[in-house]
């Protein structure tokens, strides 16, 4: 299966992107001759990790029938101080509301996430440090 964007430049550094029929503008800031109008384009390697582990863990718990509330996930994404920076440490902190007997099947569902099933993050792995960290509510 392959995937295709389409991308429409807009003026300063800004371009409308199409995914799948998806409108979504990109840009960069204003001291970087952008408008800020939308996302970093690198930034949005960061919404596609939350966004595939979170298909996941849903899917994995619902398996497991675990009862849960208040799911949020955070991506943080550190840079290199190089030209043409590239995430060298990436975390994912999973906020979730669950009942203590069902803390267990939630460490098993991130770790079959990022382990085995989520494609953003086989391929950060590639390139950085991949962390995890699960917070209860």
């Amino acid at each position: 299966m392959a995937h295709f964007t389409s991308s429409i430049y807009e003026g300063g550094m800004a371009f409308t992107s199409f995914l799948n029929g998806f409108p979504l503008t990109t840009d960069t800031a204003i001291d970087a001759d952008g408008t800020n109008k939308g996302p970093r384009p690198k930034a949005l390697m960061l919404l596609a990790l939350s966004g595939c582990t979170g298909v996941d863990i849903i899917a994995i718990l619902n398996k497991m029938r675990v009862n849960f509330s208040d799911l949020s996930i955070d991506v943080q994404g550190d840079l290199t101080d190089e030209d043409a920076a590239i995430y060298h440490t990436v975390t994912v902190t999973y906020k979730i509301k669950v009942a203590e007997a069902d803390e267990a099947k939630v460490e098993k569902a991130v770790t079959l996430s990022q382990d085995k099933y989520c494609g953003v993050a086989a391929m950060f792995r590639k390139f950085a440090e991949l962390k995890k960290e699960i917070v209860y509510l």
